[in-house]
């Protein structure tokens, strides 16, 4: 019985890490058959004194407001929290219920409403630049901002602009990147995307990408993603992709989530060769 599934015959790389297996599984249950690369690995920040330093100024109402760049960043915030100190967790609530919320993109969003709280004030476009714009027109005067930082990046401009405007800002790295895999398995990566043996690749963050370029020359990488498929999950990484000169064929529209990255793939590839 010849499959009608509409990705079998087509070779797909993941370079996703912490949901790895749920992305692969949904590529799978369409009859692809996933390459699992996983370039980049997320771990709790070493210093974990200043993150719970940071903790527990914020449960003592020392922010106003909070910028929220990931959804990750929360995750780890509260896991800090449980390790160290978990009868600062309530406290911790209380204030993130009270303070003015601000988000970039849907994944912070979602991890507030997992908490019964929601943003209140979403980016318009998922960037640091859409979050500069989102505050640019507001009072932010003696404000005391915190800014929950994507991973150890200190995010000078967002930073920069909110001491401009009179602001205080009090950031905080509770995660940080580490390499995943090897230079010799990334670069066998980049040798199976030159040689066509790849019909497409989806990058679900800017680390991955800044990864990919890391292990091999600029000019050998980007004429490898040439031979495939490029996915970007959201506008953030496609950013990054197209910063060094290679094009982005695809992101999901609107949502920028697995599910609907699965689904502009499924409709891109459509069925097999």
């Amino acid at each position: 019985m010849i499959s009608t599934l509409p990705l079998t015959g087509r070779t797909i790389a993941v370079p996703e890490t912490r949901e790895l297996d749920v992305f692969a599984g949904l590529l799978e249950r369409r009859g692809a058959s996933v390459l699992r690369c996983p370039l980049v690995g997320i771990r709790d920040a070493p210093d974990s004194g200043s993150v719970m330093a940071w903790i527990r100024r914020f449960a003592e109402g020392g922010c106003d407001d909070l910028i929220l760049l990931t959804g990750e960043g929360l995750t780890r915030l509260l896991g800090c929290i449980a390790r160290h100190e978990p009868a600062l967790k309530d406290p911790f609530l209380r204030e993130l219920a009270r303070v003015r919320k601000i988000t970039r993109g849907p994944k912070p969003a979602r991890a507030l409403r997992e908490l019964g709280l929601h943003a209140d004030l979403p980016a318009a476009n998922p960037t640091t630049a859409g979050i500069i714009e989102s505050l640019r027109n507001l009072d932010l005067k003696s404000r005391r901002v915190g800014v929950q930082l994507y991973g150890a990046d200190p995010n000078r401009p967002l930073v920069e602009f909110l001491e401009a405007a009179g602001a205080r800002a009090l950031p905080v790295a509770p995660y940080v990147y580490a390499d995943e895999s090897d230079d010799r398995t990334v670069r066998a990566l980049v040798e199976r995307l030159a040689a066509g043996e790849i019909d497409a690749i989806a990058f679900t963050s800017a680390r991955q990408v800044e990864r990919l370029f890391e292990a091999a020359p600029a000019d050998v990488v980007r004429a490898a993603l040439g031979k495939t498929l490029v996915a970007a999950i959201g506008p953030v990484v496609a950013k990054t992709i197209v910063e060094r000169g290679v094009r982005v064929d695809l992101t999901p529209k609107g949502s920028y989530f697995l599910k609907p990255l699965t689904t502009a793939l499924e409709e891109a590839l459509g069925a097999p060769r």
